[in-house]
């Protein structure tokens, strides 16, 4: 049985000219327990809308259409007061720059601390144990409770994020971006910790990320999101070995392979604007396999194989690279 499923999630965004911008559309996922799905594309892709539209934290500029389901629970038909009884109880969010994420006047453990007392997940001496658990969870020492945020490394401040985020014991994790502005050896420390919670604590995680080596490292199955559409999904051994997608292989090409020799190929072109209707395939002007077809008609996502889908009129057509 799933344990979240998204379907037919759409976010339009009103524009100052009294246009609207389409940045979600059609997005279907489905997280079973224990799963870790990575969401990735290229900035501007509709990734971070995606998960902020799953735990009911856009702005008031924002229309939502689709349902959110979580176990048995639609909660995008729940409004502001019925959905905060499941954020963070239930599904909770590592947001992207753990310094914005925090109040710079407030030390950490009052705030760890200010979720659960606010949750009523525990209160008092309880609630300031518990924050020293969830600190030594993440790997920071307990005095860390005793520090602001601006006293504190990227990288403490990023382990600190996640342990709020765990706070009241959630059973989603989406994890936005949780590497971002942090070096090399520190984002690796990060993505272990994230893998090893969702093990040990039985989570199941979102990464959002523009990096598919991360998705590669931390990740069971693989999203990959262009002009705010799902173009291919699929286990993460397939979407590596076997993409059917012209956009997945041209990420895979762009990304830096440390034990290989094959060359860093840049994207020709930019994302079509979402201010307007996209007419056929979104990728079509920066695909090398584009044909009449996908200028006149949007590709529906075709089964490639078990829990394997590709959106692309010639899935399964072109040759797959060597891997």
């Amino acid at each position: 049985m799933s344990l979240l499923e998204v379907r037919d999630l759409n976010v339009w965004f009103d524009l100052p000219d009294g246009g609207e911008l389409h940045a979600v559309q059609g997005v279907d996922l489905t997280l079973h327990a224990g799963q870790r799905l990575g969401l990735v594309g290229e900035s501007g892709s509709g990734k971070t809308t995606t998960g902020l539209a799953m735990i009911g934290l856009l702005p008031s500029s924002a229309s939502v259409g689709g349902e959110v389901r979580l176990a048995d629970t639609e909660l995008l038909t729940l409004g502001e007061k019925g959905f905060n009884a499941y954020r963070w109880r239930d599904i909770a969010m590592v947001f992207q720059g753990a310094m914005n994420a925090f109040d710079p006047v407030k030390k950490i453990g009052s705030q760890i601390f200010e979720a659960m007392d606010y949750h009523g997940v525990a209160s008092g001496n309880a609630a300031r144990t518990r924050v020293h658990e969830l600190l030594g969870l993440v790997g920071m020492p307990t005095n860390a409770a005793d520090k602001y945020p601006h006293e504190m490394s990227g990288g403490m401040r990023q382990r600190a994020a996640i342990a709020m985020a765990l706070s009241c014991e959630p059973k989603v994790l989406i994890a936005d971006e949780p590497t971002t502005a942090l070096d090399v050896m520190v984002q690796a420390q990060i993505l272990q910790l994230l893998t090893r919670l969702c093990d040990d604590l039985g989570l199941s995680m979102i990464l959002v990320t523009h990096d598919l080596a991360v998705v590669a490292q931390a990740c069971d199955t693989g999203a990959v999101m262009y002009a705010g559409q799902i173009v291919e999904i699929g286990p993460m051994e397939a979407l590596y070995h076997e993409p059917d997608h012209p956009y997945t292989r041209a990420l895979f090409a762009a990304t830096p392979d440390l034990y290989g020799d094959h060359p860093v190929a840049s994207i020709a072109g930019s994302p079509p604007h979402l201010n307007r209707p996209i007419v056929g395939c979104a990728f079509r002007d920066r695909c090398p396999d584009a044909i009449e077809v996908c200028v006149r008609e949007r590709p529906v996502p075709q089964v490639m194989a078990v829990g394997h889908l590709a959106a692309c009129h010639r899935a399964g057509e072109i040759a797959r690279p060597a891997s």
